[in-house]
């Protein structure tokens, strides 16, 4: 037998951990017969190679405003195909909305590689609709990550056909999970107190007091343990959780291994959450987010509709209050997870995995003139609308010279990849040829 095909996945940093979360389950399930490498815009890659095991880069966004949008296409391009170049890459998996420009003149310059677009469903009719059609042509393969809400979406991408569809991906599988005795010891909480997972975002006005409410309804719940993944503050540092509660903000990762610990959760209704919690049939309200592209809002009314989760209106404070009061009846509690129970296992990345395999074992396909001009159009189309929109980014870095490591160390990569650096991960176990190419391409784009 061969050797493994190397199969690289890379993902843009969303609201949640959706992208990063469905890579790393693919991931996973690929490594006994593949290597598999992620380059992720999410801060929270930190956290893989730890973890899994799983070899990782950082990947600097747009967003972190460190070169022009035209410049950035170009960096995306050269690190890609050094990466490629450095692993002997046969796939290249795109997980996000918009197939950044960068990626596919990678896969065009290496054109033995196979470019792959992990394109999620359920989307909101907003304007990255109209590109559908170009981004879609300029793929070799488009996989849909399955949704237990797919009846409910009537979005751009329901209607469309080249999509290979398969059962949802979750980091959650029941064959790994924690009991709930042993999860419960891994986070430090007390074995005879109820405790509640909650796991909304903060920082936007709207989101911060959308947790205020839900919090809320969170009191009076005896001996109530209330377990956060990050602190509940705004951007001031004023704290967003009610008095008489008793707070613990814990850091694990994968949660998902630990599900079992609670005893309800209160999250958005990301692709990520729902596909983890009522996975692991943990009776749940759903408030939704409805910024980005992600039709938070359709997967949350069939969530309810079924019987499967609790949605609270996320336009009205008071309900969402009231809704998650709900969850303090015992009875609501076992007829959630009893429901839960009912739904399919998420074996998607398993399913993802073998396809990934067979593709990576593939003739080499030649690029046309109408796939390199479609880069061409999708690299423009970009430029373009980030110039009108003027989308907000970070400050610039002040650090010119960049930081490079190899670390797999969580805490000493995620200081360096929040840090006001230009911090340039390797993978680990580089060959010098690749240290030095890498080198070559900080100092073109960042200036020595």
């Amino acid at each position: 037998m061969g050797a493994k095909p190397t199969i690289i996945f890379a993902t843009s940093n969303g609201i949640g951990m959706g992208h990063l979360a469905r890579a790393t389950a693919i991931a996973k399930a690929l490594a006994p017969n593949a290597e598999p490498v992620i380059v992720s815009m999410a801060s929270a890659v930190a956290e893989i190679p730890g973890a899994f095991g799983i070899r990782c880069e950082y990947l600097p966004g747009e967003n972190r405003g460190w070169m022009s949008r035209s410049k950035w296409d170009l960096y995306i391009r050269d690190r890609i195909v050094a990466l490629i170049d450095e692993t002997d890459a046969k796939v290249l998996v795109f997980d996000g909305v918009i197939p950044h420009a960068g990626f596919i003149a990678a896969r065009n310059a290496r054109p033995a590689v196979k470019l792959v677009w992990m394109r999620r469903g359920l989307w909101q009719k907003k304007v990255h609709r109209f590109a559908l059609p170009l981004q879609s042509a300029a793929m070799d393969y488009v996989i849909e990550p399955g949704d237990y809400a797919f009846a409910y979406d009537h979005g751009p991408t329901s209607k469309r056909t080249e999509a290979i569809r398969t059962a949802p991906v979750s980091l959650y599988q029941a064959s790994e999970a924690l009991n709930r005795e042993d999860s419960r010891k891994a986070l430090g909480l007390d074995q005879n107190r109820p405790a509640v997972l909650v796991q909304l975002g903060t920082g936007a006005d709207d989101a911060n007091e959308k947790m205020t409410a839900a919090l809320k309804g969170l009191i009076g719940w005896l001996d109530l343990q209330v377990v956060l993944t990050k602190e509940p503050i705004d951007k001031q540092g004023k704290s967003l959780a009610p008095e008489g509660l008793d707070l613990k903000v814990i850091k694990y990762f994968p949660l998902a291994k630990v599900l079992a610990a609670f005893d309800a959760g209160v999250c958005a209704t990301g692709y990520n959450g729902v596909h983890e919690l009522l996975a692991a049939k943990l009776p749940t309200v759903l408030v939704s987010n409805i910024r980005g592209m992600d039709d938070q809002e359709a997967r949350a009314k069939w969530c309810h509709d079924f019987g499967y989760a609790l949605r609270a209106n996320q336009a009205d404070l008071k309900n969402i209050t009231e809704t998650v009061k709900d969850l303090q009846d015992p009875k609501l509690r076992a007829s959630l997870s009893h429901k839960c129970a009912e739904l399919p296992a998420p074996i998607g990345g398993e399913e993802i995995a073998n396809k990934l395999l067979k593709i990576s074992s593939e003739p080499t396909k030649t690029i046309s003139l109408s796939q390199r001009l479609r880069y061409l159009a999708l690299r423009y189309i970009a430029i373009a609308y980030h110039q009108i929109v003027k989308e907000k980014s970070q400050a610039l870095v002040t650090s010119v010279k960049a930081v490079f490591s190899d670390s797999t160390n969580a805490n000493e990569l995620s200081t360096n990849i929040r840090a006001d650096v230009r911090f340039e991960q390797l993978i680990n176990g580089s060959s010098a040829k690749y240290r030095e190419a890498r080198h070559q391409i900080a100092d073109k784009y960042y200036g020595k």
